[in-house]
């Protein structure tokens, strides 16, 4: 702070491009221990590799020792049941392949509120200490240790039990009377807690953005409402929506394991579900573009002050260019063809028009249609269990001819 106070924005600067929600906490310090993290977050393959381990591989090795693997006396063997593979195998590599993602693109996003002089010269302490905020909340030890407790308690002793577990006898549960099995043990204590705690964390590190921003947005921001981005000169916060991908990605692996499972096991088709899928899709929506909201009273007040100043200027210019050139004012002898006057006139109108057709929102269209795939891709290998593959086939490349 000191040196933001003697005018240094360099420092400020570098504060700003070192923004990350990824590279900071207690785990992410044990993992740098065990040399599974780096200072860039660019060890993914071997994190996932070291998750896997912990996780799904210790699975495989119980349940082939207890003789449920594939067949054995249960409904549901290990490798018949797609909820597990698709958590641990599929979700789990995305969220923490997204890690690098969000952090590249997130870092950027912040740098940009200065490369681009959004931010007035007073307001620059006040943006520092959202980043200071930012940051010493995602290195919370307490938090952390409040995401354990969490999981443990309404994770796995809520939401498993009554939304998750099949009600019928599995590799985890034979349902003999004796309980769960030691795959069922090690599955309850160490594989589910691990990967909700990687997902509660990643909603923990969303909750600190969405902090932050709201933040930034209380800084009258230095927005032009004639820039040609159309947003005032805050597009490049449209550009989370594409980081996000990964995360999005990863929801809707889960959302598709639990389907499958039921269409598999229970007898259920997947129009049953389409509901869940809506709300799915809403819910990633919210929760990757809902906090850029924040900017949308600011858009709104430069919208309105745009048209305000531009719609008088354009009045007194195009009352003047009559005056001049339709009421005798222009000195005798001077061209039409070629007058500067028009190329103005041309230039205020277009001004004009970037004001009125502003959006409201610093995201597009686009980006919402890219994060609702990206949720539902997983979704669709499950149409085969509606209709044939060629079937299917035809009707996409019909959608698409």
């Amino acid at each position: 702070m000191d040196q933001l106070r003697s005018g240094d924005a360099g420092y400020l600067r570098g504060r700003a491009s070192n923004f990350s929600l990824v590279l900071g906490g207690p785990l992410y310090q044990l993992l740098r221990r065990a040399r599974l993290e780096d200072d860039a977050g660019q060890l993914v393959r071997r994190r996932i590799l070291a998750f896997l381990l912990i996780t799904w591989v210790p699975l495989l090795v119980l349940t082939a020792a207890g003789g449920t693997v594939w067949d054995g006396q249960v409904g549901v063997p290990f490798l018949r049941d797609v909820t597990v593979h698709a958590r641990f195998l599929v979700a789990l590599p995305l969220l923490v392949a997204a890690e690098l993602v969000v952090h590249r693109r997130l870092r950027d996003v912040v740098a940009q509120f200065l490369e681009r002089d959004l931010v007035p010269d007073d307001a620059l302490p006040r943006f520092d200490a959202a980043i200071e905020a930012a940051m010493r909340l995602r290195n919370s030890v307490t938090a952390e240790l409040v995401l354990i407790a969490f999981v443990y308690s309404v994770g796995i002793g809520i939401v498993w039990p009554q939304f998750i577990a099949l009600a019928t006898p599995t590799w985890y549960a034979p349902g003999t009377g004796a309980g769960l099995s030691l795959a069922g043990y090690w599955l309850l204590a160490v594989s589910l807690p691990v990967f909700q705690f990687l997902l509660i964390r990643w909603y923990f590190r969303l909750f600190i953005w969405a902090r932050f921003l709201w933040q930034v947005s209380r800084v009258p921001l230095r927005i032009l409402p004639t820039h040609p981005d159309g947003v005032a000169g805050l597009s490049f916060l449209g550009g989370i929506a594409y980081a996000m991908a990964p995360l999005a990605m990863a929801h809707g692996t889960l959302v598709a394991g639990v389907i499958a499972d039921q269409i598999f096991h229970a007898g259920a088709k997947l129009t049953d579900f389409k509901i869940e899928l809506f709300s799915l899709v809403v819910f990633m929506l919210c929760l990757v573009v809902g906090p850029l909201l924040v900017f949308s009273p600011q858009l709104a007040a430069a919208k309105r002050a745009g048209n305000r100043a531009y719609g008088a200027l354009a009045q007194r210019h195009m009352r003047e260019f009559d005056t001049k050139w339709l009421q005798g004012g222009a000195p005798p002898g001077e061209p039409l063809v070629g007058s500067p006057d028009i190329s103005s006139a041309a230039d205020l109108t277009n001004a004009l028009n970037v004001v009125r057709t502003m959006q409201l929102v610093p995201f597009t269209r686009q980006a919402l249609m890219q994060l609702a795939v990206a949720t539902l891709l997983p979704v669709a290998p499950l149409l085969l269990t509606m209709m044939p593959l060629e079937d299917l086939l035809k009707l996409l490349l019909g959608m698409v001819v």
